[in-house]
């Protein structure tokens, strides 16, 4: 009984922090606990639902597995009673035969691609990320069968790496020395270079990380059966983003990551012929709304504003920001939230929740 008071508590906060921060103009109900998977396999007459999770190192698999230390995602289940779904009755882990799980890496454009994850959902090696909370209500969710698909790699900031196609150069006087620069826009080289100067281009170029993580998703979709056994088709349902960690350095970055973010949602809507597809973005971690200044508060105020109607009405219903401070169990996104496992459920119970809400409105 203890367990189980933690475990609808824990379902609680997380509801009220998605319904308080992420989806204002919806009406919505809390989320029932999550039953353990059935070990059924999923309808394969209907075409797989593919989720794309995208972003920096926050999107990889960060959170600590093994031991009884508080943070570890064993200490979580066992001591706590947190997350009850993720273990049966013998206490092993469960699997999800209905969500499939792939992960795929690689630097820079296309080329070569290390495949990182080809499995059923569960717990399996020393580390897990959001793609956990976020399969499990997913796999609730849909009868069709579910792919998720991560292409992502740390490092990588918006303002630059991830840049999307579109995106033009810009000036910005930066405060630090007075200067008036140009940034990259989409394909330009460097990074940025003084007004009124030649800039010389370097090895990387803006947007050359997106064109790579695009290139790696749609390299798995065209060999989906290699990736979900038995499937034959597919539809790109929605798009999962938790970044902003490598923009909050460079303040000509962070000013524009609204508009940014604003250009990558619709991008991925053309680049994957998902017109309708939803979109839910998790803030970082360490960034209070309440106390935020500089160049946090630029990303943070972004990634609200991009589910706000009266700011984005052409997103309405559509996209979905998750408050991810209060769900941090501490530490910053550039240490990793110190690899505590119930960062990592909890921001992607509450994206996961988020995106069902989202699939469920009018």
């Amino acid at each position: 009984m203890p367990k189980l008071r933690l475990a609808l508590f824990h379902l609680l906060l997380t509801f009220l922090i998605v319904t308080a921060f992420a989806l204002p103009a919806m009406a919505m109900e809390p989320s029932a606990p999550l039953p353990d998977p059935d070990g059924k396999p999923a309808d394969m007459t209907k075409p797989v639902k593919v989720y794309i999770l995208m972003g920096q190192s926050n999107m990889l698999e960060m959170g600590k597995v093994a031991g009884d230390e508080d943070g570890r995602l064993e200490h979580a289940v066992n001591s706590k009673g947190l997350y009850p779904y993720l273990v049966n009755e013998a206490g092993a882990w469960t699997v999800r035969k209905d969500v499939r799980n792939v992960a795929v890496m690689g630097s820079g454009g296309p080329g070569k691609t290390s495949l990182r994850k080809n499995d059923w959902l569960q717990v399996a090696g020393g580390k897990i990320g959001v793609e956990i909370g976020i399969g499990s209500y997913l796999g609730e969710l849909h009868d069709e069968p579910v792919l998720i698909l991560k292409s992502a790699i740390g490092n990588r900031s918006l303002g630059w790496d991830l840049l999307p196609p579109d995106s033009p150069s810009y000036e910005f006087t930066d405060p630090k020395d007075g200067k008036t620069y140009i940034y990259a826009g989409y394909g330009q080289s460097p990074l940025r270079w003084e007004k009124g100067t030649e800039p010389e281009p370097i090895g990387w170029k803006a947007g050359v990380q997106y064109d790579g993580d695009i290139a790696r998703a749609k390299e798995v979709l065209s060999n989906l059966d290699k990736y979900y056994p038995g499937a034959t088709d597919y539809e790109v349902t929605g798009f999962f983003w938790w970044q902003g960690d490598k923009d909050r350095y460079n303040p000509g970055h962070s000013q524009k990551y609204e508009q940014n973010l604003v250009n990558l949602i619709q991008r991925l809507r053309q680049e994957f012929d998902a017109k309708s597809a939803k979109f839910v973005c998790a803030t970082l971690g360490q960034t209070d709304k309440d106390a935020a200044q500089g160049t946090e508060k630029d990303i943070l105020e972004a990634q609200f504003a991009v589910s706000d109607p009266n700011k984005h009405p052409e997103f309405k219903g559509a996209v979905a920001t998750v408050y991810t401070h209060p769900l941090s169990q501490g530490g910053a996104s550039n240490g990793h939230y110190n690899h505590n496992a119930e960062t990592y459920m909890n921001v992607g119970e509450a994206m996961g929740q988020a995106m069902v809400r989202l699939q469920k409105s009018p």
